[in-house]
C-alpha cells in the first residue's frame, strides 16, 4: 500500500455490504446475485462491455449467460465517441455478434434512435447527462462490470460502466470534456464521429464520470432499481475499449457485488492494493488520480465508500 491510497475496508454495521468470491464462474454470478436480495424485475437492462475489435479481456458471454438468461436480461451498450468499431450502430451490432453476444441475449444499442437528457443533482460540472433515448425502455438495470486499469480514468469499475457506459456519443464527450462538449474539438472522419479526448482539466473529466453515473443511478429510482456485479480477472492496465491492451500480469482476483456501486468499485481498487502482483495497475491508478471518481461519487451524496467484506466462499 503507499502513502497516496487509504483502505475502506471496515467492520461498521452501518457501511455498506460488498460480497465476495474467489470463484469466478457462472454459478458465482447467480450466487452473488441471490444474496443481494434485490431481484432484477420487469424489463431488465444488463449493462457490460462488449470489448472493442482485437482485444480479448471483456467479461466472456460464457461466463454471464446463465445469470443474463435467469432474468430475461437485454444486453445494452452505446456508441463510442472515438474512431473504431464500435462508433456506429451497424459496426458496434457486428462485433458484438462476433464477440458472442448476440447469441445468448437480445441486444440493443441504446442510443441508436437518438438520446435523452437526464439531469445531474449536485454536480460541479454537469448539469446533465447525455444517454441512450432507449434508456427509456427499461425498469432495472444489472450493472455486470470487467474491473481493469484504464488509459484515462486509472481505473475502470461499475462507475465507469453507468457513466460512460450509459452515455451516448455525444454524452461521452460531454462528460469527457466536463460539460464543454460543444467547445472541446469534435470532428467527423470518414469512419464515423470522433473526439480529442481534452477538456478543461483531468481531475474535473474523472469528477464527471461521478456526477454522470449518479444521473443514472437516480433515473433507476436512486439506485432502488439497480444492482452491481464485478470481475476481477484479465486485468490489465488498459480498458476493454483499448484494442490492442497491454498484456494482462496479475492473477485473477475474484467476484464482488453490491448494491453500492462507491462501496463496490472502492473494494475492488482496496483488493488490488493487497494484491502482490498489483504494481502495474496500482501505478496505472495513482498516475491518472483515479479514485478520485469515488471521492467526488462520495462528495455529491452518492454512495459511501465505506464497506463490509462478507466472503461467501
Amino acid at each position: 500500500m503507499t502513502d497516496m491510497h487509504k483502505s475502506f475496508k471496515t467492520d461498521c454495521a452501518q457501511a455498506s455490504t460488498v460480497y465476495f468470491t474467489k470463484e469466478i464462474s457462472p454459478a458465482s454470478l447467480i450466487k452473488l446475485y441471490q444474496k443481494l436480495g434485490r431481484p432484477a424485475q420487469g424489463r431488465v437492462a444488463a449493462k457490460l462491455s462488449t470489448g472493442e475489435a482485437g482485444n480479448e479481456n471483456y467479461l466472456k458471454p460464457a461466463l454471464i449467460k446463465d445469470l443474463v438468461q435467469s432474468v430475461k436480461a437485454t444486453i445494452v451498450e452505446c456508441n463510442t465517441a472515438y474512431a473504431g468499431a464500435r462508433n456506429t450502430t451497424d459496426a458496434h451490432r457486428q462485433l458484438i455478434k462476433d464477440h458472442g453476444f448476440a447469441a445468448i441475449a437480445p441486444v440493443d444499442i441504446m442510443d441508436s434512435d437518438g438520446v435523452e437528457h437526464l439531469p445531474v443533482k449536485g454536480g460541479t460540472h454537469l448539469k446533465e447527462d447525455i444517454v441512450g433515448d432507449h434508456v427509456k425502455n427499461y425498469d432495472f438495470m444489472m450493472v455486470l462490470t470487467h474491473f481493469k486499469g484504464h488509459p484515462m480514468g486509472g481505473f475502470g469499475g461499475a462507475l465507469k460502466n453507468i457513466a460512460i457506459g450509459v452515455a451516448s456519443s455525444d454524452g461521452k464527450a460531454n462528460i469527457h470534456t466536463a460539460g464543454a462538449m460543444q467547445t472541446q474539438g469534435w470532428q467527423t472522419a470518414e469512419d464515423g464521429r470522433f473526439m480529442k479526448l481534452t477538456g478543461p482539466d483531468h481531475d474535473a473529466f474523472i469528477e464527471s464520470m461521478a456526477e454522470a453515473a449518479k444521473s443514472v443511478s437516480d433515473f433507476f429510482g436512486e439506485g432502488e432499481k439497480m444492482l452491481y456485479i464485478s470481475v476481477m480477472n484479465n486485468m490489465s492496465v488498459d480498458c476493454d475499449c483499448v484494442s490492442h491492451p497491454a498484456e494482462v500480469d496479475m492473477k485473477d482476483i475474484g467476484v464482488l457485488a453490491s448494491l453500492n456501486p462507491v462501496a463496490l468499485d472502492q473494494a475492488c481498487v482496496d483488493l488490488v492494493y493487497e494484491a502482490p502482483d498489483g504494481h502495474s495497475l496500482i501505478e496505472r491508478m495513482e498516475s491518472r488520480n483515479g479514485e478520485r471518481i469515488l471521492e467526488h461519487a462520495e462528495k455529491i451524496g452518492f454512495g459511501d465508500r465505506r464497506y463490509r467484506l462478507v466472503c461467501i466462499d
